[in-house]
């Protein structure tokens, strides 16, 4: 990494991009820098140890985690808009079917949010999992915040986080089937609650709705088209 350190411009996130090079390039991870901010890829099995260096290190001060959040990259830089056009409507929605691979390596990943705040300045870390079984190390022994935004990241997306004190569902309900925010998972759910007063208690059911796709239109009200619509010809 120390041969492609990216420049940014910014003095201070040059030299932090310079120190990152020289601390963890050994170490297998890739920096890249995009619209003004670094981002640290970081091996799944050296990640500990990174994360606890950038906390502690008097280089980088990383004492608050910002936000960790799980990525689902199966259709990631897949166009899903197209722009069409008449004299009423205006639409940019595609009914689209692509075949996904959804045993792509890389598949999922873990993104974590740091904030320096002796230094002032941001880092963004991203690790990647094993797709068949993605699991990544917790790290709530470095920033106890981690621990709700672990179990929203397993809850939504099925990444497992080894050493977490307490991984379960903190979003949907304890009976619910499947992870919401992976692209294969279906729009309408699996399973429909209600309450039987019947039974007087919660049951839960097939879904019975019906998958369909929103197209979603615009309809312009301006007097752009009034000519048109009133016989009248244009120059």
């Amino acid at each position: 990494m120390t041969d492609s350190v990216p420049i940014t411009g910014d003095p201070r996130l040059d030299t932090l991009a310079q120190t990152l090079a020289a601390s963890f390039g050994e170490h297998g991870c890739l920096l890249t820098a995009a619209y003004g901010e670094l981002t640290l890829e970081v091996p799944a099995d050296q990640l500990l140890m990174v994360l606890q260096a950038l906390r502690d290190q008097e280089a980088f001060r990383y004492e608050q985690l910002i936000d960790l959040c799980g990525v689902d990259y199966v259709a990631y830089g897949l166009d899903e808009w197209d722009t069409s056009a008449s004299e009423s409507i205006f639409s940019r929605g595609v009914d689209r079917d692509p075949e996904l691979d959804l045993d792509a390596p890389r598949r999922f990943a873990v993104v974590y949010h740091l904030l320096s705040l002796h230094y002032n300045r941001r880092l963004r870390v991203r690790v990647y999992t094993d797709t068949a079984q993605p699991v990544v190390d917790s790290v709530t022994e470095i920033w106890p915040a981690a621990n709700w935004f672990e179990r929203e990241a397993f809850d939504l997306f099925g990444i497992l986080f080894k050493g977490h004190p307490d991984l379960r569902r903190i979003l949907t309900d304890y009976g619910f089937v499947g992870h919401p925010f992976r692209k294969d998972f279906p729009l309408s759910g699996q399973v429909a609650m209600r309450y039987d007063p019947e039974q007087q208690r919660v049951i839960y059911e097939p879904v019975e709705i019906e998958p369909r796709v929103l197209v979603p239109k615009v309809r312009r009200e301006d007097s752009r088209y009034l000519g048109r619509r009133s016989g009248e010809g244009h120059a």
